[in-house]
């Protein structure tokens, strides 16, 4: 696959066979996602990588807390897109596009939830990568070159057949994954990368996200 196609077919996978994936295919994808730029060669990223039984703890627990009503307690600034924006609009339009695919009327309440706790439980992904930074660093400071090694992740992923979906909801219990991952206090908790090979038959990986076109998004200038 050349990285014209990668990036033309890329897309978010929300739920994955139950398949192991290897040590050494994960190896590999993160060789080729650490060429990815960054600022003066600064290369601002850690990766933990988790599976196996140590990913089902995770997930246990995470649940647990969900359920519970603990409230979010992410290591970097996530906030909602602004109410009446573009951004939002775009938001809302993908998903009322998985809710469709999903049979998920808006009053299903039952429903509702049952699809959060799937995000929650990484979409039923064996692997999922955490991306970190050091904590001795400013806060956005490297948030643009790990924007870079997180798609390169995901680029890099489809030579080997797997699917990814980069997710916010997999770092809002950090003290979870400090626990269970034994990730250090010196490192910021950033990003979390479900990993695997895509379940086709799950309706809500039919979805296609659409996307602006380049006379909306451009000005040309000395042409």
């Amino acid at each position: 696959m050349n990285v014209v196609e990668a990036i033309k077919t890329r897309k978010s996978i929300r739920d994955f066979k139950p398949d192991p994936v290897s040590q050494k295919i994960l190896k590999k994808i993160l060789k080729i996602a650490c060429r990815a730029p960054s600022a003066s060669n600064a290369q601002p990223w850690q990766f933990t990588v988790i599976t196996g039984y140590v990913l089902e703890n995770i997930r246990m627990a995470t649940i647990e807390k969900l359920q519970a009503g603990h409230p979010f307690s992410p290591e970097w600034e996530v906030e909602e897109w602004p109410p009446g924006s573009v951004y939002r609009r775009r938001q809302v339009e993908i998903a009322k596009n998985l809710f469709k695919l999903m049979d998920i009327p808006r009053e299903d309440q039952q429903k509702r939830t049952e699809w959060i706790e799937h995000g929650f439980r990484y979409f039923n992904a064996p692997a999922v990568i955490i991306i970190t930074s050091d904590s001795s660093l400013p806060e956005t400071r490297p948030l643009l070159d790990i924007g870079g090694v997180m798609q390169t992740i995901s680029l890099a992923a489809l030579e080997f057949g797997l699917g990814t979906c980069i997710q916010n909801q997999g770092v809002m219990y950090p003290d979870i994954l400090r626990k269970f991952a034994q990730i250090p206090a010196s490192q910021r908790i950033i990003v979390a990368i479900a990993m695997g090979y895509p379940n086709w038959d799950f309706a809500a990986n039919q979805v296609v996200s659409t996307r602006e076109t380049v006379e909306n998004m451009t000005t040309w200038c000395g042409f």
